[in-house]
């Protein structure tokens, strides 16, 4: 009996049971592709962490500790690669002689490097000239000192004391901020900025100059130094090779804990200064947006995918009851009914399962290329998909299966009768959410949750300093979901009410399609409102997640690139070292290098109010919108092309930052009087402004407190058009080539960075791993939902009412006005889900920009549309409706005999 039942099965309805197969491998598919993406991304963020830390730890021997004693504990501790000494002494000054005449610096750190050192840390310095070893000097003290490779150098220690060096090398150092830091100070205690000048010396070296006395010169058999006089302090520089946890989350936690492991070792000999903690630390908040971007993105497309299998299997739901009905009036126990609808929900399940997991393994290929293969064993890891998102995947799309196959003909079973069952013939009530107003309330509440998750305070993603746990406000998820179900639910009452009352209009938007029909037409679609507000609903929300997904992802990459902007402050950014700017020759010099398309200077400088320094940056204010970003959120008080025509038609008038403008009581038009260093005098100077607007974010500029102003104001009262940084155009393209060449002509005489490197050193964890192939993966099933939401559940609606059809089509009807019946459905869906569908994604995509607020840095003017994404859907969502309705209509001209015989 079940072997002859499951071949009719396939026989007769294997083209439903395929449709219902694709709708469940569509859910496994992207839960199982989605879940790898998560899972590699949040692999991908603790390895680019790790790689960004040149010292994993630095211990710092404290005063009165053995430093050997405290380095053998550190060496002998569990994960730990290499442990070598760091000693670190302050001097009064560096001096040196080139070109007859001699520069001094300010104070300056010595470092002394003991044997093997950059082998066991090679990012922490980057050779620019001259030799790999000996004595070394920073970039930014090469260029104040005018020296080179072969140069002396005079390290002051205080008093009459000091010593002379021979340069054998420049270097740069990229980890400065961590090498300097203060070791286990707070936060806020670190210094600003890492030391100007820094020398570097072998360790031996190092011993001679901190006991150097009176007119010392080394290199050149000095007597043996006497005991030291320079206060040293030592660090313990750690390379660790202990395993972590894949996740950043669980890597923190990790290394947090051994760390403050060593630290009880250590039993106060030694504080560790986590580098690797900290890296971590950032990551693991990027590895819950992940996750957030995964739920907020991907579970909805999930749900659709269920509820199109749902939509499916229910469109079928009255030939299942006959079937049923059937079966028991020839005696088959209901029991047996029920196995047999078992076997059916596990041959859907079963050939969702496998073609979701291959879909899935194609689609992560096509959307993430190589990079997402998984180092898991197993079939599903040399797929390319996470094994436990596979299970997930699979389990989900059994679930479903149950949910849409088994449970309503268990359902059924239990609750009608033989004689109902075949009763096909009633009278359609409101479904009771709809007689008490359900859909209202939801949306009422989900307006209240957004309001109160969205406050000033809200943090979604929170993960406090030196704590291991992060705290996710998954309340935020409550607006988002009300919406998007409150949504459906007041569209399906909309439907519902334009079918039900709204004949005379139906009527009269259908019958360039069915002619004198229209009335009869308009009828049947209002009898059959149900299955017709199904479709209409189901293609609404796949509209909407198609359009709010991509809307999204365009905002996204929109401020991620404003993000870079801001940093960088153009496409190629050229940074004169401190004390030592470029020429009067170099703006034109830049300029002339190929690529290069214009060159705006801009000052920096630095300006007292009251008692506070704060930065100030000087602008050309009718042109420095030629070569970056000016957007209109970064201001306040007038539009960015306002703003720089106040500051261009009064020179005096100065932008200032939101948290100065509060700290100091401004409002427009008020006297800011700023002290200014004086080129001729060296004195700090009044200049005096006017506030005149609001300055939030700006190319180059700190987030916290900095001015804008004039350029040539700034130089006519401080006697000096000193350039901080050029920022280059290069029409947005060739900017590494173009930073290459202009590092060739400049040397070491500036920092030459670029807008594409930048985009990878300073924007959050979530950049480095494959967003681009994130979207292409949603966006490509965003539209196969959204087709199949429409097309296909129209065409398997109007497939089983094929008697229907027949009985219209022996009442007289010829086949031009059956083909116009099955078009008007299909224009009655695809214009409403066409509508409503971008109505709940425009709401939608709102609230998500809103409750994500923590992923955009800055934080967005106005949301990016992806208008050729948006139009390619609607084609596609209109043109699978078509599709639909022109096949139904060609097998409407079947002939009416045959189609009542097989009904």
């Amino acid at each position: 009996m079940t072997g002859t039942w499951l071949m009719g099965l396939l026989r007769r309805r294997g083209g439903r049971l395929l449709a219902v197969s694709v709708g469940i491998a569509v859910a496994v598919s992207l839960i199982a592709s989605l879940g790898t993406f998560l899972t590699v991304s949040q692999q991908t963020m603790t390895a680019r962490a790790l790689r960004s830390v040149a010292v994993d730890w630095q211990v710092e021997v404290q005063p009165g500790a053995d430093p050997a004693a405290v380095r053998a504990t550190v060496a002998g501790s569990t994960g730990v690669r290499a442990a070598l000494p760091v000693t670190f002494a302050r001097s009064t000054g560096l001096q040196a002689t080139a070109g007859g005449t001699t520069q001094t610096t300010g104070a300056a750190m010595v470092l002394g490097l003991p044997d093997g050192y950059r082998a066991q840390f090679p990012g922490e310095i980057r050779q620019l000239s001259g030799a790999p070893s000996g004595v070394l000097v920073a970039q930014q003290t090469a260029s104040n000192l005018h020296i080179r490779p072969g140069s002396h150098v005079v390290i002051n220690l205080g008093g009459s004391r000091s010593a002379t060096v021979t340069v054998a090398g420049v270097v740069d150092l990229p980890q400065a901020d961590s090498l300097f830091q203060k070791v286990g100070a707070p936060v806020g205690a670190q210094p600003s900025a890492p030391p100007d000048n820094v020398i570097l010396l072998p360790a031996a070296t190092f011993a001679k100059v901190v006991s150097a006395q009176p007119a010392t010169s080394l290199g050149h058999g000095s007597p043996a130094p006497a005991a030291p006089v320079v206060p040293v302090t030592t660090q313990i520089h750690v390379a660790r090779s202990a395993p972590l946890p894949s996740d950043p989350a669980g890597a923190y936690a990790a290394v947090l804990g051994a760390a403050h492991n060593l630290e009880a070792i250590l039993a106060g000999t030694g504080v560790v200064g986590n580098n690797v903690g900290a890296a971590l630390d950032a990551a693991r908040s990027d590895a819950a947006y992940a996750q957030m971007l995964f739920l907020f993105l991907g579970l909805p497309g999930a749900l659709l995918a269920a509820m199109l299998t749902a939509a499916l299997v229910g469109a079928g739901a009255q030939r299942r009851r006959d079937e049923q009905a059937l079966l028991r009036t020839r005696g088959l126990p209901p029991r047996a009914i029920g196995r047999l609808a078992a076997i059916e929900a596990a041959l859907v399940a079963a050939w969702g399962g496998v073609l979701g997991l291959v879909a899935g393994a194609i689609a992560s290929r096509w959307a993430f290329g190589s990079s997402n293969a998984t180092a898991s064993a197993g079939p599903l890891g040399v797929l390319g998909l996470s094994p436990a998102w596979a299970v997930v995947a699979v389990l989900f799309g059994a679930v479903t299966a149950a949910a849409t196959v088994l449970a309503p003909a268990l359902r059924d079973l239990r609750h009608l009768t033989v004689s109902r069952a075949r009763h096909a013939v009633g009278r359609a009530r409101s479904p009771w959410w709809m007689r008490f107003g359900v859909d209202l309330g939801i949306l009422a509440l989900a307006l209240v949750v957004f309001w109160v998750s969205s406050s000033d305070n809200y943090t979604l993603v929170l993960a406090p300093e030196g704590v291991p746990s992060i705290s996710v406000s998954y309340w935020a998820f409550l607006g988002p979901t009300l919406l998007w179900l409150g949504g459906a639910m007041f569209l399906w009452r909309l439907a519902t009410m334009s079918l039900t009352y709204g004949r005379g209009a139906l009527a009269r938007f259908i019958t360039p399609l069915t002619g004198r029909l229209a009335k009869p037409a308009a009828a049947t679609m209002s009898r059959q409102r149900r299955p017709l507000t199904r479709s209409i609903v189901l293609l609404a929300l796949a509209i909407s997640f198609a359009a709010s997904t991509a809307t999204f992802n365009a905002t996204y990459q929109q401020q991620a690139e404003a993000d870079a902007q801001l940093t960088n402050g153009a496409d190629v950014a050229v940074t004169p070292a401190p004390g030592a700017p470029l020429p009067a020759t170099a703006t034109a010099a830049i300029a002339r290098t190929p690529g290069v398309t214009h060159v705006e200077p801009l000052q920096h400088r630095f300006a007292y109010v009251g008692a506070d320094l704060q930065d100030l940056y000087g602008v050309h204010p009718n042109t420095i919108a030629s070569v970056t970003a000016l957007q209109d959120a970064y201001f306040q008080g007038g539009t960015a092309r306002q703003l720089m025509a106040t500051l261009a038609a009064k020179p005096d008038s100065i932008l200032v930052s939101d948290e100065t403008v509060k700290d100091f009581q401004l409002h427009p038009g008020d006297l800011l009087n700023l002290r200014l260093e004086n080129q001729s005098t060296h004195q700090l100077t009044t200049v005096p402004f006017h506030y005149a607007g609001i300055a939030k974010e700006f190319p180059t500029a700190p987030k916290d407190s900095f001015f804008v102003a004039n350029a040539d104001y700034v130089a006519k009262m401080t006697g000096s058009n000193a350039v901080g940084t050029y920022l280059v155009d290069t029409s947005g393209t060739n900017q590494p080539a173009v930073a290459a060449a202009l590092r060739n002509i400049l040397g070491t005489s500036a920092t030459v960075t670029d807008i594409t490197h930048t985009r990878t050193a300073v924007g959050s964890s979530l950049t480095s791993v494959n967003l681009a192939g994130l979207t292409r993966l949603e966006l490509a099933f965003a539209v196969i939902l959204a087709a199949g939401s429409g097309g296909l559940v129209l065409a398997i609606g109007l497939a089983e009412r094929r008697r229907t059809m027949a009985i219209i089509s022996v009442l007289g009807a010829r086949r031009r006005q059956l083909r116009g019946l099955v078009m008007a459905e299909g224009a009655v869906v695809a214009v409403g889900g066409l509508l409503g569908g971008a109505l709940i994604s425009w709401a939608l995509t709102q609230m998500l920009v809103k409750v994500l607020t923590g992923v955009f840095d800055p934080p967005p003017s106005s949301i990016a549309l992806p208008t050729v994404y948006l139009t390619v859907t609607g084609v596609t969502v209109v043109a699978a409706l078509a599709a639909a309705a022109a096949f139904s209509a060609r097998s409407s001209t079947r002939p009416a005999v045959e189609e009542l015989r097989d009904a």
